[in-house]
């Protein structure tokens, strides 16, 4: 079952390209996120359902192999796969649209503003996971005011 684990926490094995796994899990994520949605948008309810699941599955396996690789081990790259799906929850699927919620998200992900940094203190996969939750949230509702303010 280990193994399992080490599959999903690495974003089926992209975390293993090492320095810039995050970035790399991000992007592929978009283009899977667009993918699953290319015959026809995803509704509201259905965005949300499959953010929640990655990121329950995350916790999971981010808590299962932390014995084996350490907190928060740069191969665990689920928490972004989980982070940018929050990110673009009701975002309209537009090559501009995501990639603003592509580099939004890995600002906060990166730099941790806003208190997100905090996040990462909490034990297990609820503390790989939750900076990243926090930073695709965040992400989206700045992407979100952006658009209401500029009609973009």
């Amino acid at each position: 079952m280990i193994e399992v684990h080490k599959l999903i926490s690495s974003g089926l094995g992209i975390g293993y390209v090492g320095k810039g796994g995050g970035t790399v899990a991000a992007i592929a994520t978009c283009l899977l996120w667009y993918l699953l949605q290319a015959g026809g948008e995803m509704s509201l309810p259905a965005q949300l359902i499959c953010a929640l699941l990655l990121t329950v599955v995350g916790i999971w396996s981010a808590d299962q192999v932390e014995p084996l690789w350490g907190k928060d081990d740069k191969k665990v790259v689920i928490d972004e796969v989980a982070g940018m799906c929050l990110a673009l929850v009701a975002i309209p699927l537009t090559l501009p649209h995501v990639l603003a919620g592509l580099v939004l998200f890995r600002f906060f992900d990166i730099l941790k503003p806003l208190g997100i940094r905090r996040a990462e203190q909490v034990r297990g996969g609820w503390g790989v996971m939750l900076d990243d939750v926090l930073a695709g949230i965040c992400a989206n509702l700045l992407l979100q005011v952006i658009m209401y303010f500029t009609q973009f």
